[in-house]
């Protein structure tokens, strides 16, 4: 489908990657992976021909198309959920308003003889045609019922794309790519933002999906569950495995360890051969043999190991001053957006020092109520923080908190205070901006560099109590462990808004589950949540809802009880046609009895042969019937 050969890219004189080659089949599921700025997301950016190429070719079967899921969605204000979705129907809207169109000066114009006319009513029909062999008569309510089909309801459809949060938006943009039938599909970051059970349903799509698939995601889980190959971009080479994530790690390491092996033993052959160069070469006897080995070693191919990037930041939290005992203190709350009631009557107590999880699907109301501690949204009721609380606070969309106009190094300085400003450089090190990186624009930073640039940007501002909304999205996996390892040490209070079962393991020691605009507390950690919701993790809470194979005791039962009631039925049933076959037998008998006795006088009964043969086809019919509810009973005994 695609064959990428050669393919370099070089910004500022660097080369990100460097004659690289793969080719992408039909059925490839590829989790694309690397550190962050390793090169994924220009990638992708290269094989949908949103980027020029520097050198190398990227060749294509004839009219594929490839859609493209980018980190960033960028929607068009004002827009509804449905206009939206509709703009995966390029070609068929083009056409709809030709169509508009011609209607329109069909209906104003009177020459309807003239060549201009018949133009329109010949163009018309080809239009016409066109239109319904490209689905346009079916394109309405095949976007009804994917929405519907990834959790949008009907009432939801005319509502403003701009009111929905980052994960809905998401869908909206998975439901395009999936109505526009592409061959090929490019998913960068596609589980950011998306609670569990979207992405669930993201996983089901990819694994029935026919097309190749290349993945950017740092969810290990999600590329367990989805990938058959694993590419990896690291110091400007790829490598590439059929495997999926984790045997793919597994795999790279048996191999690499082979590698080092290779290279020892070949390192001792040439150190054997220099020395006898070294020893032959001075004696007339044995130059011939200096010679040969020389050439040997000119020859040989040295062994080289497989090199890893192993730079991550170096991250840690200090807070500022010790505050109250009462962090926030939270009365009878209530938020609504419009129409839209999210939280309701919530009441909330949060101290020092407590480490909390929130957790709940998309829309419940984790993010609105981490602005509202945080000051960013008007609400009903009461939030009171408590004396000395100063917030650090990472947004979700922390991009958009970050000016793309300037340079990280300006980012940082115009943060930062008298006290702290000398530090910025290091700081900006420690998170692995260093040298000319400090002089890139933000605009052209990967979403993992953006994030690292916000972390590093907090570090700036006092605080003692930290909420972090989605911290791990964008962060490369290396990244996600050490953000946890500084979260694990961090002495203040934390409020951790998450789907990421590993990340948010040993972080917590509370848990609030927001469901139906209420929260339900859970005193422990995320362990004894996931103990007290009978459940593995957040995916096995969704699937109870979706699959009718862990649905809980209560249906099995009732389909126990199901079955019995038409076990009673279908034995009452065949009880009664026995009653009726038993009936219809003994009249048959006693009409053959009176036909050996007295033929004649039998048969001159009006309508005899009639009445005769219907009694014999309803036993017939009785029989037939018997034998269908003999088997139905034997199979529900």
């Amino acid at each position: 489908m695609l064959n990428i050969h050669n393919l370099s890219v070089s910004f500022g004189g660097e080369y990100l990657f460097e004659e690289i080659s793969f080719r992408l089949n039909a059925g490839d599921r590829v989790g694309l992976i690397g550190k962050n700025g390793a090169g994924k997301s220009t990638l992708l950016r290269l094989l949908s021909k949103d980027m020029a190429i520097d050198s190398g070719t990227i060749a294509t079967e004839k009219n594929i198309k490839i859609g493209f899921l980018r980190q960033d969605i960028d929607f068009e204000q004002g827009r509804t959920v449905l206009e939206e979705a509709y703009h995966a129907f390029e070609e068929i809207k083009a056409l709809e308003l030709k169509l508009e169109n011609i209607n329109e000066q069909l209906a104003e114009r009177t020459d309807y003889e003239s060549e201009g006319y018949h133009q329109l009513m010949v163009d018309l029909n080809d239009f016409t045609h066109h239109y319904e062999m490209i689905g346009g008569y079916n394109y309405q309510g095949d976007t009804e019922k994917i929405l519907q089909g990834l959790g949008f309801k009907r009432k939801d459809f005319e509502k403003k794309t701009e009111t929905f949060s980052g994960g809905w938006r998401m869908r909206i943009e998975l439901a395009k790519l999936l109505l526009q039938s592409n061959d090929v599909l490019l998913l960068d970051e596609p589980t950011n933002h998306l609670d569990i059970e979207s992405i669930i349903w993201l996983e089901q799509f990819l694994n029935n999906f026919a097309g190749a698939v290349v993945i950017v995601s740092h969810d290990k889980m999600f590329l367990d569950n989805v990938t058959n190959r694993t590419i990896e971009i690291s110091l400007g080479r790829i490598y590439d495995y059929n495997k999926p994530y984790s045997q793919f790690l597994k795999l790279r390491g048996e191999i690499k360890t082979q590698q080092l092996n290779a290279q020892k033993n070949q390192e001792k052959e040439i150190q054997q051969a220099e020395r006898l160069i070294e020893k032959f070469r001075a004696k007339s006897t044995k130059a011939s043999m200096a010679q040969s080995l020389i050439k040997k070693l000119d020859r040989m191919e040295r062994i080289e190991v497989d090199q890893d990037d192993n730079a991550v930041m170096n991250l840690r939290f200090p807070i500022s001053i010790k505050p109250g005992k009462v962090i926030a203190e939270i009365d009878d709350l209530s938020k609504s957006y419009d129409e839209n009631l999210v939280l309701q009557n919530i009441d909330l107590l949060l101290e020092r020092d407590s480490k909390t999880a929130f957790v709940g699907q998309n829309g419940q109301g984790k993010s609105t109520l981490a602005k509202i501690i945080v000051g960013e949204l008007e609400f009903e009721g009461q939030c009171k923080l408590g004396h000395n609380v100063q917030i650090g606070y990472f947004a979700q969309n922390q991009a958009e908190y970050l000016d793309g106009r300037k340079t990280v190094l300006d980012t940082m300085i115009d943060a930062a205070n008298e006290t702290n400003r000398s530090k910025v450089r290091d700081i900006l090190g420690s998170f692995l901006f260093r040298g000319e990186e400090v002089d890139k624009y933000v605009k052209v930073l990967s979403g993992g560099e953006r994030n690292r640039l916000a972390l590093a940007k907090m570090l700036l501002q006092p605080f003692n109590v930290l909420v972090m909304d989605e911290p791990t999205n964008h962060l490369d996996i290396k990244s996600k462990n050490v953000l946890k390892q500084a979260l694990q040490s961090f002495e203040g209070t934390l409020i951790l808004v998450s789907h990421d079962r590993d990340f948010l393991q040993g972080l917590t020691n509370k848990v609030y589950e927001f469901k139906d605009r209420k929260i339900k507390e859970y005193l422990g950690d995320i362990e004894f949540y996931l103990e007290q919701r009978k459940a593995a993790d957040f995916r096995t809470i969704e699937k109870e809802k979706k699959n009718p194979e862990n649905k809980v005791k209560t249906e099995k039962q009732l389909n126990a009880f199901q079955d019995q009631k038409k076990l009673k039925s279908l034995k009452n049933k065949l009880s009664a046609v026995e009653s009726k076959i038993s009936t219809l037998e003994k009249e048959i008998n006693e009409i053959d009895h009176n036909l050996l006795m007295d033929y004649d006088a039998t048969i001159a009964k009006p309508n005899f042969f009639d009445a005769y043969q219907g009694k014999k086809k309803g036993l017939e019919e009785l029989m037939a019937k018997w034998e269908e509810l003999t088997l139905d009973l034997e199979k529900y005994e």
